[in-house]
């Protein structure tokens, strides 16, 4: 395997701070490491991207900050015209890392969701009514702002429509340039743990880890019964499912994302998430705080 990192900013030559214990563990396990310009790829400019791609290993996993999809394709076919590939495509990316790709496949185990195709308002009033009352939150393709939940993200009843138009118009403003897609509106679920992480190598599930927000509070491993059958089938190689436990007692999923992209929490060690990317392996319960 080879690991694409992020370069350093101030110094290319280095990996990104960030990822610079996952690269030191991937060229102990054996692995090569890459290193890519993300402010190039984000930029559009991917000819300058590819900072170091030694020669070897043509099993190559990104793994770095969160890129738009079309920025993602621009890395494959970069990648493709040194003949050199990467374990998931841009296709997959895309439908792993924003909610459309994914909702249909998990849809009998995640929140009902009905979207736009951009950040129509007068689209999302029409959602609104067709989701029925009762409270949801809001959010686009690939992210939510639950760090303002009470003004863009949880609209206590869509039957309220100019009160969910305000929390659209505040996301939409808050987001900015960064809005990826349309608007997601999805029934609000009262959980009652916090969110495991499951990390998925070729449809088995070989890790399991807290959320990188909440990295000391690992809820119990949770029931894969219903969920894994449905991931085997979306046949994506390296993604993330979070899931919670439900006032009722049942598991539902949250989020599906793309592992190359999905933050690991610190209280798992990169050695221990490098060996299980790399290569086969039975689920591991991720350290705790």
């Amino acid at each position: 395997m080879l690991l694409l990192l992020p370069a350093d900013p101030l110094d290319p030559r280095r990996v990104d701070e960030h990822f610079r214990a996952e690269g030191i563990a991937a060229r102990e396990a054996g692995c090569l490491v890459g290193l890519v310009d993300h402010d190039a790829l984000v930029a559009g400019r991917s000819d300058d991207a590819l900072v170091r791609l030694p020669d070897g290993d043509d099993d190559i996993v990104y793994r770095g900050w969160m890129l738009r999809s079309e920025a993602y394709r621009q890395l494959e076919e970069r990648l493709a015209g040194r003949g050199r590939h990467l374990r998931t495509s841009a296709s997959e990316y895309r439908t792993a890392h924003e909610l459309p790709g994914w909702f249909a496949a998990l849809a009998p185990v995640t929140p009902e969701s009905l979207w736009t195709d951009g950040p129509d308002l007068d689209e999302l009033e029409d959602f609104c009514r067709a989701l029925g009352p009762g409270p949801a939150v809001l959010r686009d393709y690939t992210k939510s702002l639950k760090h303002h939940w009470d003004e863009a993200a949880y609209i206590p009843d869509v039957a309220d429509i100019p009160a969910a138009r305000r929390v659209a118009e505040r996301f939409v403003e808050l987001r900015g340039e960064d809005l990826v897609g349309g608007l997601v509106v999805r029934r609000f679920e009262r959980f009652v743990s916090a969110e495991a992480r499951t990390w998925w190598v070729d449809g088995e599930c070989r890790l399991v880890t807290a959320h990188p927000d909440m990295p000391g509070m690992l809820p119990p491993a949770p029931d894969l019964t219903d969920v894994a059958p449905l991931v085997v089938a979306i046949g994506l190689p390296f993604v993330t499912v979070d899931m919670v436990l439900r006032e009722d007692g049942v598991w539902r999923v949250v989020e599906l994302g793309d592992g190359q992209v999905s933050d690991r929490p610190s209280s798992t060690t990169p050695d221990e998430f490098v060996a299980v990317l790399a290569r086969p392996g039975g689920v591991v319960q991720g350290g705790g705080a």
